[in-house]
């Protein structure tokens, strides 16, 4: 397997993890009367510090992101990637009904990323990306469950969901091209995005800017979830250096198996207290994930093997 795929696929993983933990998150912060804006935009800032940080230590400057020919792209990355559409997706899951709805929504991130990605950058595509594709959106669907009802809300999280699919052709356009590290465009994007995010909040929420209500839990939950986020930018900006925009975005989809593999262990509710046909649906897309995640990336190659080791004498006969 590849150096991008690997990356993106331990990318999945923490993001599986990471949704998990930011559900119980979600729940402490309520009990505390925290605003979750709040808490998103102090988690970015955290974020940004960390990778500065970090590429410091790595003897490299992080003022790349203040050169002026890469400057506006940079910038463009914050607002579409890092700020816009957080704001657009939180406020969708305060006015949808069904949290899974807004779910399913942004799972169908890779449709739009791929749409970008031929249009944009030319990436190709092959037969085998439209059958896991069939694939992921059926599993996304049996693991979601989603209502045939679109409105405001939906609208919201479908826009935050397409400008998410195209910070990423941006932002592979950028890692190719100008030959950016990945580390340094996650700096950017977290960088930029925070900054939007507390003007933004500045502007629309100043009193709940200047008394935030953060308490020791959710300041732990902070740390936890920055550190997660941190995991899962330098991860995946890393590894879309080295893997089409395509097979990066369809490989996240991993984080929903894992996701409700970590509910069953560990929340009260287990799958014996669930309705059967919950279970049913879950494992069914679990399952349609996973065969559509092999269909991407080994079918063809094993196919190729196959067909490599006929003999001579059968294929001279066609």
């Amino acid at each position: 397997m590849e150096k991008g795929a690997k990356l993106v696929f331990a990318t999945a993983l923490v993001s599986g993890v990471s949704i998990f933990l930011n559900s119980v998150a979600v729940n402490t912060l309520k009990v505390e009367g925290m605003n979750s804006l709040i808490f998103t935009t102090l988690n970015n800032l955290l974020v940004a510090i960390m990778l500065g940080l970090a590429i410091l230590m790595l003897g490299k400057k992080p003022c790349i992101i203040f050169e002026r020919k890469l400057l506006s792209r940079f910038i463009v990355i914050g607002l579409i990637g890092g700020c816009l559409p957080f704001f657009m997706y939180f406020h969708a899951l305060s006015l949808i009904t069904s949290p899974a709805q807004a779910g399913f929504i942004h799972k169908t991130l890779f449709i739009w990323a791929t749409f970008f990605a031929i249009f944009l950058i030319k990436e190709r595509v092959n037969i085998w990306f439209f059958v896991a594709s069939l694939l992921l959106l059926a599993g996304n669907y049996f693991m979601s469950m989603p209502k045939a009802v679109f409105g405001f809300a939906e609208a919201l999280a479908l826009g935050a969901t397409i400008l998410w699919a195209l910070e990423n052709v941006i932002a592979r356009k950028m890692l190719i091209k100008e030959k950016i590290g990945g580390l340094d465009l996650a700096f950017a994007r977290m960088f930029y995005g925070s900054i939007f995010m507390v003007i933004g909040l500045l502007i629309f929420m100043p009193a709940t800017v200047f008394s935030p209500k953060i308490g020791y839990s959710a300041l732990m939950w902070l740390v936890i979830t920055a550190l997660m986020l941190l995991l899962y930018v330098s991860t995946y900006y890393s590894g879309l250096k080295h893997i089409e925009v395509h097979k990066a975005t369809s490989i996240l989809l991993i984080e929903q198996p894992i996701t409700l593999l970590l509910s069953f262990a560990f929340e009260q509710t287990t799958a014996s207290t669930l309705r059967q046909s919950d279970v049913i649906s879950d494992v069914i897309g679990a399952s349609l994930i996973l065969f559509g995640i092999f269909a991407l990336f080994s079918a063809s190659h094993l196919i190729g093997k196959v067909i490599h080791k006929v003999p001579m004498w059968v294929k001279s006969k066609h």
